[in-house]
């Protein structure tokens, strides 16, 4: 076998940010790295913390059987020619601080994660996980001007996991032969839909009663709550990190998995201009493509009155808070 030294030998080696270093994103770092898909930034603003995760994570590497660097930092400089940015960084709701409150805070920590990434990584793939998912995607949007298949919130996979999680405790049968389909904003108002949602290929509409189905929707609506009240004094995080792992890593191993994320809509569902859940095919140049599922009055209603009130928050905070777009 001959050899060039003018060969190319080395390929890029794929670089995700990860903005907030809370336990969701501390956790989809470690995922990322231990699947051993991308080198990992780890940002936040809290000193000493991204740093002291990223080094706890290196000291794993030998045993995890991965080789990825992980860096730690406060600067976004650090965060320069990433491939997928990911944005985690925000608060939890607090006793007594009302929904109005969480959503200008949390807006303001989006938009400016955003506009400071971007100047960094202008190429990179945008994933915003913070809460309200649907509302901080569409202002990240609005923020950096990104096309729409390169900016795209985490829920859908979320919710459907968890559904996927309800229907096969409920039927006593493997996760893994389980396929579920949420659609909507992530919240009360979600859509799942049990006729695109299946046990190796059958419907579980053929497998359950109707009031058995509808136990399930319901908890799965409720599905971060639930966790929220069963540990108390947080949320879930290790579902969330490995569901935005997974679409991360359709991206940079270009699977072109249909994924349920929030994306932008151009007159799909008879929805424009707003981030929701729906079926997208995830490549490496972000959403290749939203599929349109062919849904019922009942459905195709859930899914509207879902888009209904993702406008009216939007257009709440759009009245307190000025964007510039980018």
């Amino acid at each position: 076998m001959s050899y060039s030294p003018s060969s190319p030998i080395l390929c890029h080696s794929p670089r995700v940010t990860v903005i907030g270093a809370g336990k969701v994103g501390s956790t989809l770092a470690q995922r990322i790295a231990e699947k051993n898909l991308a080198d990992v930034v780890l940002l936040d603003i809290v000193e000493g913390m991204p740093q002291g995760l990223a080094l706890d994570l290196m000291e794993a590497r030998g045993i995890e059987l991965h080789h990825r660097q992980i860096t730690g930092t406060n600067s976004y400089a650090d965060t320069a020619n990433s491939d997928v940015v990911v944005i985690t960084a925000g608060f939890p709701r607090k006793p007594g601080m009302s929904r109005d409150d969480l959503l200008m805070m949390n807006a303001k920590i989006v938009v400016e994660s955003a506009n400071r990434a971007i100047a960094h990584s202008p190429n990179a793939i945008y994933i915003v996980v913070t809460n309200p998912l649907d509302v901080m995607t569409y202002l990240a949007w609005q923020a950096t001007g990104l096309p729409r298949d390169r900016i795209m919130g985490m829920a859908g996979v979320l919710d459907s996991a968890r559904f996927q999680t309800f229907i096969a405790m409920e039927l006593g049968v493997c996760p893994t032969d389980v396929n579920a389909m949420v659609l909507g904003s992530h919240g009360d108002l979600m859509v799942p839909l049990p006729r695109y949602s299946t046990v190796n290929g059958i419907p579980i509409t053929e497998l359950m009663d109707e009031s058995r189905i509808e136990r399930l929707v319901e908890r799965t609506r409720n599905g971060g709550a639930e966790v929220v009240a069963l540990m108390k004094t947080g949320s879930a995080f290790f579902a969330p990190a490995s569901s935005t792992c997974v679409m991360v890593e359709s991206i940079l191993l270009n699977q072109s998995r249909l994924l349920p994320v929030a994306a932008y809509l151009e007159g799909e569902y008879g929805l424009k201009d707003i981030f929701i859940g729906v079926p997208c095919h995830l490549g490496a140049r972000g959403i290749e493509r939203v599929l349109e599922l062919s849904l019922t009055d009942t459905e195709s209603s859930a899914l509207h009155t879902s888009a209904q009130a993702i406008r009216k928050t939007i257009d709440k905070i759009q009245d307190i808070f000025s964007i510039g777009v980018g």
